[in-house]
């Protein structure tokens, strides 16, 4: 399944998903997706923004965020769930040395359960948090010598007072991985579940709370985000099950001056006059590039090495300009990058 291109806005580093500016064929893509539960796969070169619509969706929705960044040490399960089996062998083995002790007891338990050496992944948190927190807490119970405040998953604290039955998970760059990883996420994403291999438990997706909205099925409650730099071609099963996007740079310079505006005001409060005169100067000077680029069939700098130059413009003072001994240095840094352009 396919949708037209849409342009997205890259992210300045350190700021991931707080400013967005959503194309309507992209937003018809994301209400695809949750209509017919399939993930949404969105292509396109590095730094067109792929990696920043989903934060910033959850954000604006109020919906629970997690994000898995992929590599080509990547296992599907790792997505589901973890197990720490070399924790459990050195437990077990710690067990056979300690005196025996009468009655049940939380270190009775060490070493001889799986249950204890289980981490909910990004989907188990995303589809049952109930279940999660549960299993991270018995985890913690059973005296698997974590920290007692680990339960949580590292995305919860920024999850707080967010939708408890509704989630986004961005699973980033997953062209890094073999193809068994999206082949075998083709049955946990389609069913919304999967079975623990350790200790046999399915996890599925969770019954919805009060006040969640009336009608919403599981498939609408959770959006899933695959980003594809497409270094590696996916497999036909994997992309048949998905929603595909791909995003374009914008064409434009106003397009790119009104990008760089939001970032503006949401860094700054306020985007001023000659800041606006800057990005748009840069957003002129950016197409020339891109001319350039295509004409020598390389690739074109992207929206987020446009923002680089803007923010290096803004703070230190240079103007876009021939005239400013520095501005063809900072081209050359960000946006040119002369491994790119023959001379």
């Amino acid at each position: 399944m396919t949708t037209p291109q849409a342009t997205a806005a890259a992210t300045p580093n350190g700021e991931p998903g707080l400013v967005y500016v959503m194309p309507d064929d992209l937003d018809l893509a994301v209400q695809v997706a949750l209509a017919t539960g399939r993930p949404l796969l969105l292509r396109g070169e590095p730094g067109s923004g792929k990696s920043s619509m989903a934060p910033w969706y959850a954000e604006q929705h109020g919906w629970r965020y997690y994000e898995f960044v992929v590599t080509s040490q990547t296992r599907a399960r790792d997505l589901q769930w973890s197990f720490d089996a070399v924790r459990r062998l050195a437990d077990a083995q710690a067990l056979r040395y300690r005196p025996a002790r009468r009655g049940p007891g939380p270190r009775d338990r060490v070493g001889t359960t799986h249950d204890a050496y289980v981490d909910p992944g990004p989907l188990w948190w995303a589809f049952a948090p109930r279940t999660a927190t549960r299993r991270a807490r018995a985890t913690i119970r059973a005296g698997a010598g974590r920290p007692r405040d680990s339960w949580e998953h590292p995305f919860e604290a920024d999850n707080k007072g967010r939708h408890p039955d509704y989630a986004v998970v961005l699973i980033d760059e997953i062209d890094k991985a073999d193809p068994d990883v999206p082949n075998g996420l083709l049955v946990p994403l389609a069913s919304r579940s999967f079975v623990v291999a350790e200790t046999g438990e399915r996890v599925r997706v969770e019954e919805p709370r009060a006040g969640a909205p009336a009608g919403a099925d599981a498939t609408a409650r959770h959006l899933i985000v695959i980003t594809t730099n497409e270094e590696r071609e996916l497999p036909q099963a994997f992309l048949r099950r998905c929603v595909v996007a791909r995003l374009r740079p914008p064409a434009t310079v106003d397009e790119l001056a009104l990008i760089a505006q939001r970032h503006l005001e949401r860094r700054f409060g306020e985007a001023t006059e000659a800041d606006i005169t800057l990005a748009t100067a840069l957003a002129k000077q950016l197409a020339d590039v891109r001319e350039r680029a295509r004409r020598d069939g390389i690739r074109p700098p992207s929206t987020a090495e446009y923002l680089d130059a803007l923010w290096a413009c803004r703070t230190l003072g240079i103007t876009v300009s021939d005239a400013d001994p520095r501005w063809k240095a900072l081209c050359d840094m960000t946006l040119v990058k002369p491994q790119q352009l023959k001379d």
